[in-house]
């Protein structure tokens, strides 16, 4: 089933579908979906007494906002009493003790939470090859990659598995499967949304987001589960706008910003075309358009995978078989415990991000790498804060190709890495960014068109992808 809210909603005012007939046509959706490997847990039993629940709420005319939307989360996300696996064997069988505030609001909204979705072990990876549990199949062609971290976030939208669903985004994981699958996600602000829940992968990057078919509907799962959270001191305590409100349908008097390192010789013509057909769009509905330069871009996937790889390092010290999670057998003394618990826990990829991150941390390596990295980082910064002095948004390629074949990069993480070229500046500069479908290229594989916007201006981006929508991108 691939419908918005919008038409959810207006099934269930006319009395064509009730919440209960909805959440089970998703749930057929999933279970014969199965192939696309989407989802590592679904709560059928759960939902589909939630949604009985929901459904006496609107007759009583007591439901909240999200009556009727299903919604599937990254399993990187806790939800009590389920398990959050991270993608990794490590946490197989770890079951979360708590709520993250995403979940406790999107359940106070009266969302349904339909699953947990696969992903990248602990969001490491732009393909969703890197899980424990078998890679995520994008829908259009079995054997290639839907992107990640949040793969299968993207696909379950995709398929029509879930109205929307929760991913995150490192460095570029909400953004990139989004483009790839051909569906609508949006990485806020960093501190728009708690991160209360979610486990790190690099606590200063990390950002909780939507998928969805529309940004209208990634505005109204945005306006439920952001503001700040006394539990979060990374969340801001910036006030929430109705984002609907700021969908016009107009964009005159925006002025778009068009980022001449984001289009060089190396850009794919087919990507190129796609999002040039949008600025073209945006130009006619009436918007200014002007280059810009943001001229520290090169420098973003080293100061990146520095940065975050450091962090991972920090973050993922906690798993060592003593507190929770896998556990190795037989071991002779602690040592052999700590060592063989996380050499047979962790996958490659994550074990390549700790020794990278433990390395640019070390004493004799510190302020080579990491403090270098830091100062490159405001630098990057800067030039966003300087381009929009003059500019509103910023609009460029999301991914610089389209879906690529499963195993084409899995063993060049290089190249794998270069995926997020043009994603990772956002969170280093912790600016939000949403990537919307602008056709396909000639095998009819989606592209991906990023609006790039100033901190906790998400109205703005969200305003000018809408006004895309409407163009029949």
């Amino acid at each position: 089933m691939t419908k918005t809210f919008g038409r959810i909603k207006a099934d269930l005012r006319s009395g064509a579908a009730s919440c209960e007939s909805i959440t089970m046509e998703y749930l057929g959706s999933a279970e014969s979906g199965r192939r696309y490997n989407a989802f590592l847990s679904l709560f059928a039993e759960k939902a589909v007494a939630r949604a009985r629940e929901i459904d006496r709420k609107l007759k009583a005319g007591t439901a909240g906002p999200l009556a009727g939307m299903v919604v599937a989360v990254k399993d990187v996300i806790s939800l009590k009493g389920e398990r959050v696996t991270c993608g990794s064997k490590i946490l197989e069988d770890f079951v979360a003790p708590y709520d993250a505030t995403v979940i406790e609001r999107l359940i106070a909204a009266d969302a349904v939470i339909i699953g947990k979705t696969n992903m990248d072990e602990f969001a490491m990876g732009s393909s969703t090859e890197n899980s424990a549990f078998g890679r995520t199949k994008l829908p259009q062609d079995e054997d290639r990659v839907p992107g990640g971290s949040s793969g299968g976030s993207a696909v379950a939208v995709k398929a029509g598995m879930c109205t929307t669903a929760l991913g995150t985004d490192t460095g570029g994981s909400i953004r990139q499967p989004a483009s790839f699958t051909g569906v609508v996600g949006l990485k806020p602000t960093y501190g728009r949304v708690s991160r209360y829940g979610l486990v790190a992968f690099a606590s200063s990057f990390d950002q909780i987001g939507p998928f969805a078919l529309t940004a209208r509907d990634a505005a109204t799962v945005l306006r439920v589960i952001a503001g700040r959270d006394e539990r979060d001191a990374t969340s801001a305590d910036v006030p929430v706008p109705d984002y609907e409100k700021a969908l016009t349908g107009d964009v005159r008097g925006v002025t778009i910003g068009i980022p001449k390192e984001y289009y060089g010789e190396a850009l794919d013509p087919a990507i190129r075309a796609g999002v040039e057909k949008g600025i073209e769009a945006l130009k006619a509905g009436g918007a200014k358009v002007r280059e810009v330069s943001l001229p520290h871009t090169d420098y973003t996937i080293a100061a990146y995978y520095i940065l975050a790889t450091a962090e991972a390092s920090s973050n993922l010290a906690r798993y060592d078989g003593a507190r929770y999670g896998y556990r190795a057998k037989d071991v002779r003394d602690l040592t052999e415990m700590y060592t063989r618990s996380r050499s047979e826990g962790f996958g490659a990829e994550v074990k390549r991000r700790i020794m990278l991150g433990t390395y640019v941390l070390s004493a004799g390596y510190y302020d080579a790498y990491y403090r270098k990295g830091q100062k490159v980082r405001r630098l990057i910064q800067n030039d966003f804060l300087e381009a929009f002095k003059s500019v509103d948004c910023l609009v460029t390629p999301t991914s610089p190709s389209t879906a690529f074949k499963a195993g084409e990069k899995i063993d060049d993480p290089l190249q794998m890495y270069l995926s997020d070229i043009y994603t990772t500046s956002a969170n280093l500069a912790g600016i939000p960014g949403i990537s919307i479908p602008c056709g396909a290229d000639k095998q009819g594989l989606p592209i991906g068109l990023q609006i790039l916007g100033k901190h906790f201006d998400e109205a703005t981006i969200l305003r000018v992808a809408d006004f895309l929508e409407t163009c029949n991108m």
